[in-house]
């Protein structure tokens, strides 16, 4: 059996009561979990910071930090950001269950904790985690340039294609306090394929929203953009459509079409097709031809 087999998902349990803390430590331990024990929102945080559970057992209501400013603080650093949090209260009116989902968290149970119940969730939780960080590393391993941000604009994570890409554009970036775009997460109704510049930094960058992948996460295609409006200008004065034109910028700057469909996030296919496209708008039959008309375009416009 391998160790990926045997290996025993570790809960940290935070609460002030030492009755609950005896009871779900009992209850998790008989289950087959490894658990660890936080009486406060500090003493939690200082742990978190050495050792990252699979799952956070959080009291809502606790004295000095509650579990919603711990659970808060927790979900900024990016180590941490994909560990499901369930709340414990005895409070179940929707308010404090908003603001527990707000806070970060996935779900909550209400006191006197039943625990054939709790596990039962915390399974449900633990799976989707597993999942969540198992489509996360293919994403990393296919070199797409993705993240995801909350509604606060924050970035929550990013594949390493897109995190070097904005590492270049914005100086001094850290990616446990870099804000993103804070009306783009704000907006309830956001169409698929959406585009946002994201501006501010070295390099022009911009934003494709691609879905909603939690209450408090989207994700994006994070893409270079064509600098001075080229795009724009081609599409303007050749009559193409926006892809086309981002497409011809980037090829009347050099780009082969690996680079092209990197920059752009779309297919070599892709590229392929709208290249077809484009010499067919423009009457020219290789691509050098159409850098041509492109150059020339931008020269009489920019010149």
């Amino acid at each position: 059996m391998s160790d990926v087999d045997t290996r025993r998902d570790t809960v940290l349990v935070v609460d002030d009561s030492p009755e609950t803390l005896s009871f779900l430590t009992d209850a998790l331990d008989q289950a087959g979990l490894t658990v660890l024990v936080a009486v406060d929102g500090a003493s939690a945080l200082t742990l978190l910071h050495q050792i990252t559970p699979d799952l956070v057992l959080m009291d809502a209501i606790m004295p000095g930090m509650d579990g919603f400013d711990c659970c808060r603080r927790l979900k900024r650093f990016k180590h941490l950001a994909p560990v499901p949090v369930i709340f414990m209260t005895g409070l179940s009116e929707t308010e404090h269950v908003v603001k527990g989902l707000e806070a970060g968290g996935v779900d909550y149970v209400t006191k006197p904790i039943v625990a054939e119940e709790l596990l039962a969730r915390m399974r449900v939780h633990l799976a989707n985690a597993r999942l969540t960080l198992s489509a996360r590393a293919a994403l990393d391993a296919t070199g797409r340039f993705l993240l995801a941000m909350d509604r606060m604009g924050r970035l929550r994570w990013a594949t390493p294609q897109a995190a070097s890409l904005l590492a270049a554009a914005f100086d001094g970036f850290d990616a446990e306090d870099f804000a993103l775009a804070p009306d783009l997460a704000e907006r309830t109704h956001l169409a698929q394929g959406e585009r946002l510049a994201l501006t501010g930094g070295k390099r022009p960058l911009e934003l494709t929203y691609l879905s909603r992948t939690g209450p408090d996460e989207i994700l994006l295609r994070l893409t270079e953009a064509a600098e001075g409006g080229e795009a724009a200008i081609l599409k303007q004065e050749l009559a193409l459509t926006q892809r086309e034109a981002e497409v011809l910028a980037w090829l009347a700057r050099g780009k082969p079409n690996r680079d092209i469909s990197e920059i752009l996030g779309i297919s070599p296919r892709t590229v392929n097709k709208h290249l077809e496209q484009i010499f067919a708008k423009l009457g020219v039959e290789n691509r050098a031809s159409a850098t041509a008309l492109a150059v020339r375009a931008l020269d009489q416009r920019q010149g």
